[in-house]
């Protein structure tokens, strides 16, 4: 007798390993994910915008950096005593505008040389809710917040976010026609705009991907169904009802990892996430003798990995 539905995903035909670059754009949902490449020590770069969530401003971001196309002063707002870009999260605000200049077009530059050299783009798209600012229409990415009253709010039709999607593949294929699409809709249920509003928006984002996924580099991995109908119980939400939480985020990852990296990737991940482990491991007494053969053994096992992974490097946080 089974008392749930368990999803499955089909194994990839171009999956990931370690000589793989992947970059990853969009919702918060997209930084669990970053956070396991981070962990598992895969080529990866993220979000060169910080967190987005709706597709125009995503696409935005991705044309942005394929062209190489750098922010000037007079592209920035001033509130609240800091310098701000509607187009990017608020970890750029600075009350230096030059400041935020530098970090917006370093990030930039990086973003347009990951998006030249990717094997595999992750987008994780969250809403189709929008906001644009009164002043001239532009949609923006953050809305910083701004008095409400200075933007107006719609939701993107089903075809305006098709249209959005094929415009981000088309763009970065303009500077690297190898690499593979891998679209996914975020699970963390957006309740600010209401209940129905949310369900609506996500419903509108789910349709927008399937009339994009219609060729073998263009694929679709589950999250949003795999919390929605596989794990289907608060106990796998945080405290806030709103995001999903640790097992839920290990559980979703188990099955991007089952379908999307390959074998041999799998078993070098059980090695590193059993160093990684020791690193954070933290001692009673850094100066006993069982401490220091622990990190001897440790430094052994990850001069061992080294020299068969030189790419491969760890933080090592000791006294």
């Amino acid at each position: 007798m089974k008392f749930r539905t368990e999803i499955t995903c089909k194994k990839a035909s171009q999956q990931i390993d370690y000589s793989s670059q992947v970059v990853l754009l969009g919702s918060c949902f997209s930084d669990h994910m970053v956070d396991k490449f981070d962990h598992f020590k895969f080529n990866h770069f993220s979000n060169p915008f910080g967190i987005l969530f709706n597709p125009f401003a995503i696409e935005k971001a991705i044309e942005q950096c394929v062209s190489a196309s750098y922010y000037t002063k007079d592209q920035l707002n001033q509130e609240g005593g800091s310098w701000l870009s509607l187009d990017h999260h608020s970890q750029f605000n600075n009350s230096d505008q030059d400041t935020v200049l530098t970090r917006i077009n370093h990030q930039i530059k990086l973003g347009h040389t990951a998006l030249k050299n990717a094997s595999h783009v992750i987008i994780t798209l969250g809403t189709a809710w929008v906001y644009q600012w009164q002043e001239n229409g532009q949609t923006v990415g953050n809305c910083h917040k701004i008095s409400q009253k200075k933007f107006s709010k719609r939701m993107l039709s089903a075809e305006e976010a098709s249209t959005s999607l094929s415009a981000m593949i088309q763009q970065i294929r303009s500077v690297n026609n190898e690499v593979n699409f891998i679209f996914t809709l975020s699970p963390v249920r957006h309740l600010k705009d209401g209940f129905m509003e949310n369900a609506l928006s996500k419903a509108v984002l789910l349709q927008a991907i399937h009339q994009t996924v219609t060729e073998a580099t263009v694929s679709y991995f589950p999250a949003y169904e795999i919390m929605l109908d596989d794990l289907r119980d608060y106990r796998f939400y945080k405290d806030d009802m709103i995001h999903p939480n640790e097992v839920a985020v290990n559980y979703i990852w188990s099955l991007f990892k089952s379908c999307w990296l390959d074998e041999s990737s799998q078993e070098l991940m059980v090695e590193i996430d059993e160093i990684q482990k020791s690193l954070a491991h933290r001692p009673f007494d850094p100066d006993s003798k069982a401490h220091k053969r622990f990190i001897e053994k440790l430094d052994e096992k990850i001069a061992r990995l080294q020299s068969k992974h030189p790419q491969i490097k760890f933080h090592k946080k000791r006294k």
